[in-house]
């Protein structure tokens, strides 16, 4: 199945890492790929402590892609294809849950194969769970999905000027 995690509140990919402990928790061979994150979110150190989890991040992706310039984004986009390409193998191997968090933003922004990622995904739901997050999701995904789950801002301290902290917003 597809479960999509979306909206422009706090809380999809702490979402995504529930869902991966659940999974593990049960037994379930799990992966959690991310998307434009260079692996320094704080829930990765804890995810790769955990038997059963596969995790795997875009290590090239160091800052924001409105800062990156145009050898960047290509880079990270090999990256993300190389993502995407090591998630087909696991698929292939037998995975029960993949969890590509993130991937929405970098799907919209065509910083990865889209017509590869949409095979992948489309033509696998029915084999594994498949969780992608991220604002945005494209129709495709919205029309091929099994649950969305939409998380909405209804105030957010960034608002007042608060800037991402450690250990709770990353």
């Amino acid at each position: 199945m597809l479960q999509i995690y979306c909206g422009n509140g706090k809380g999809k990919t702490t979402a995504s890492v529930g869902a991966a402990v659940r999974a593990a928790g049960a037994g379930l061979k799990t992966a959690f790929i991310q998307f434009l994150k260079s692996g320094t979110s704080s829930e990765i150190a804890m995810l790769e402590r955990l038997p059963g989890i596969t995790v795997l991040y875009a290590s090239v992706c160091d800052k924001f892609t409105f800062q990156m310039n145009d050898e960047e984004k290509a880079e990270v986009r090999r990256c993300h294809d190389r993502l995407l390409a090591h998630a087909g193998k696991l698929l292939s191997e037998g995975l029960d849950v993949l969890i590509l968090d993130e991937f929405n933003a970098a799907y919209k922004l065509g910083l990865m194969d889209r017509t590869s990622a949409a095979e992948l995904i489309l033509s696998n739901k029915n084999n594994a769970e498949i969780i992608i997050t991220g604002r945005e999701p494209a129709p495709e995904f919205t029309e091929a999905a099994d649950y969305i789950s939409e998380i909405a801002a209804v105030k957010h301290p960034y608002e007042n000027g608060t800037a991402a902290r450690k250990g709770i917003e990353y």
